[in-house]
């Protein structure tokens, strides 16, 4: 919640540039809180499905057999983070859908653009664009999560901040790659029922995009999503570790006699 509330104008900006109709006839810097309401439901949910998923992941990979071993380790977290992945978009793109056509259409509100997606397409269409979704947050996790078990094990201060600005360095380089893989997914969610885009084929909907606006269209709202995903690592995964870390502490304390 801290990420997507602090954060959400970068978002905003980030999908009206990547929308079919450009970015001021999506609403320019107009209604730059349009669809908060979407993202600030979603957080809670999304967050614990996908570390629940990942903690239990990788204590079960960890308990014994080949994935016990300590060199694993980094194979044993990228696997975790990608399942984590894979479920908690189950929760993420069905907000992720309502946000970013409200942050498109910013006259309209969040609760009116439910329904209308719920009346239009159904549940299904809320969980168009899964696909690309989960092609799109799968990079970011192979990267942040074994740099940050790694950064964990140290607790060391300098190295803490060396590989705290590694995470981010290699969040914004992983957001720019996968800009294209981010673009088809706004394209795709964003589309009129019924459209060829809206069918979810991502090679489809990039060369569309590459044929009507080139590279530059490809690459579309690049600058806030490294924003995004470079600031938004030290605050998402910093506010985790050091809530979780809290609870534990009143846990060990309450069980003490």
């Amino acid at each position: 919640m801290c990420v997507d509330l602090t954060l959400f104008p970068l978002d905003t900006i980030k999908t009206r540039l990547q929308s079919q109709q450009g970015f001021y006839k999506a609403g320019g810097f107009r209604g730059i809180y349009a669809g908060v309401p979407s993202a600030a439901v979603g957080s809670f949910p999304n967050a614990a499905a996908f570390f629940v998923t990942y903690d239990c992941t990788k204590s079960l990979l960890s308990a014994g057999g080949a994935f016990a071993a300590p060199h694993v380790a980094p194979i044993t977290h990228m696997l975790a983070a990608s399942l984590g992945e894979i479920v908690a978009c189950l929760i993420r793109v069905p907000t992720e859908v309502v946000k970013q056509r409200t942050q498109a259409s910013p006259s309209s509100t969040t609760y009116n653009m439910l329904l209308a997606t719920l009346r239009e397409e159904g549940v299904r269409g809320l969980y168009r664009g899964y696909g690309s979704t989960v092609l799109r947050e799968i990079p970011f996790s192979l990267v942040q999560f074994p740099l940050w078990e790694y950064l964990k094990s140290t607790e060391r201060g300098v190295l803490y901040l060396h590989f705290a600005k590694c995470v981010s360095f290699l969040g914004a380089v992983a957001a720019f790659v996968t800009t294209p893989l981010d673009v088809a997914k706004t394209r795709i969610m964003l589309a009129k029922a019924g459209s060829t885009t809206a069918s979810g084929n991502i090679p489809l909907v990039l060369y569309d995009v590459w044929r009507s606006r080139g590279l530059p269209g490809l690459f579309a709202g690049s600058i806030p999503r490294m924003a995004f995903i470079s600031i938004g690592g030290f605050i998402f995964l910093g506010a985790y570790e050091k809530v979780r870390r809290t609870l534990l502490s009143q846990k060990i304390h309450s069980d003490c006699p």
